[in-house]
């Protein structure tokens, strides 16, 4: 008993205290503002049971997580990414659909549980891991026109994956992270400028002969919100709704009076923030964000290599583009894009694998200061 006694006492004092207590409030948060849901009668108390129980695990798996080197674990790469890979090619012949998600097939069902989980979930920790160990291994030479190449191949094939599942939203995501690793890994603003200059030329071809009329309306309903009132713009006029009519302070999370909003417990989950908490719980919200962001890249910054800090880069960049697009949607600044706000919306997976995230960069931090507070 008082050897596990030590070893809580040694993990406290190696973890990074600030970050886990930041992520813990958002939980906590969470949990109440859904139950505040199911109280209005929105969804069912198994949403936030589901939610309960996958914080608790994702708490217990990141703490897991950090007790490992990351080193060795981004060495593993040939385990995890064909096996995480596999399950993902698995969604194309046995992917389901769930709830409102009428474009994609990115849910797998655990045989005789009933259990659904996103593999891309999956996939996001495994390519963070892997494409940190390969920017590991180039970053002497990460602006050289083949070795960037190589790079962008790597990153494409993980987002080409997802958009294979018709899940654009999470491809998006994917994306963000490899654009923020690259970044971290000093990419020259040369080939930035070249990739706008790129995506301008190709955005044309790609409105009128990729996307089809559901995503270009999605597109049109943020300039225009009345354009399609009682369609594409429905979920986001409701979400608008509810955010205006919680004022200044809101209206409590156990009113009775909440409006309706689809995936209010999910993606548009911001919105029950706004008419709840009003400006003020936005606020709150989003500075709760912002302080775990910004902890996230200081463990960047400390890392004890760059492997450790294009991991933490690459956890930031997945929970900032996440918070970014998900609290844009609900403000009708960005098209609806199916994108959960991380530790906030319901979403057992989601919120599992965001802690595993988490875990990555504790244990960045864990494995960057061994021994400091240890006599020798």
């Amino acid at each position: 008993m008082n050897a596990v006694w030590r070893k809580c006492i040694q993990f406290y004092k190696r973890t990074d205290k600030l970050l886990l207590v930041i992520c813990l409030v958002c939980s906590v948060i969470s949990a109440y503002l859904l139950f505040g849901i199911y109280s209005a009668g929105f969804v069912r108390l198994k949403v936030v049971t589901t939610q309960i129980v996958a914080t608790l695990l994702g708490v217990s798996c990141a703490c897991v997580l950090s007790l490992f080197d990351y080193r060795t674990l981004a060495r593993l790469w040939k385990i995890y990414v064909p096996a995480a890979c596999s399950l993902m090619v698995l969604t194309y012949i046995a992917g389901i659909q769930r709830f409102s998600y009428i474009d994609d097939r990115a849910w797998l069902e655990i045989p005789f549980v009933g259990i659904t989980f996103q593999p891309s979930e999956i996939l996001k920790l495994a390519f963070i891991y892997s494409f940190a160990l390969h920017l590991d291994k180039v970053k002497d030479s990460v602006n050289n026109l083949r070795t960037l190449a190589i790079l962008c191949a790597h990153g494409a094939a993980a987002t080409l994956m997802v958009v294979g599942q018709g899940d654009h939203g999470t491809a998006m995501v994917f994306v963000a992270i490899f654009v923020c690793m690259l970044f971290g890994a000093g990419l020259s603003f040369v080939y930035v400028g070249a990739a706008i200059a790129a995506v301008a030329v190709a955005s044309p071809f790609v409105w009128f002969f990729l996307l089809d009329d559901d995503k270009r309306g999605r597109f049109m309903t943020v300039f225009n919100p009345a354009s399609d009132p009682t369609g594409t713009g429905w979920q986001q006029s409701l979400g608008l709704t509810a955010i205006g009519s919680g004022e200044v302070w809101g209206k409590g999370v156990m009113s009775p009076d909440h409006q309706y909003v689809p995936e209010v417990h999910n993606d548009f989950i911001f919105s029950f923030v706004g008419e709840s908490g009003g400006f003020m719980g936005c606020c709150g919200l989003m500075i709760l964000i912002s302080l775990l962001c910004l902890v996230l890249l200081i463990n960047a910054k400390r890392a004890a290599d760059p492997l450790g800090s294009y991991i933490c880069i690459g956890v930031f960049g997945m929970i900032a583009f996440q918070t970014i697009w998900g609290i844009g949607m609900c403000l009708s600044l960005l098209p609806v894009a199916g994108l959960t706000l991380p530790l906030f919306s319901a979403g057992g997976t989601s919120v599992l694998f965001t802690w595993g995230g988490i875990g990555m960069v504790l244990g960045v931090h864990r494995h960057s200061y061994a021994g400091l507070f240890d006599k020798r």
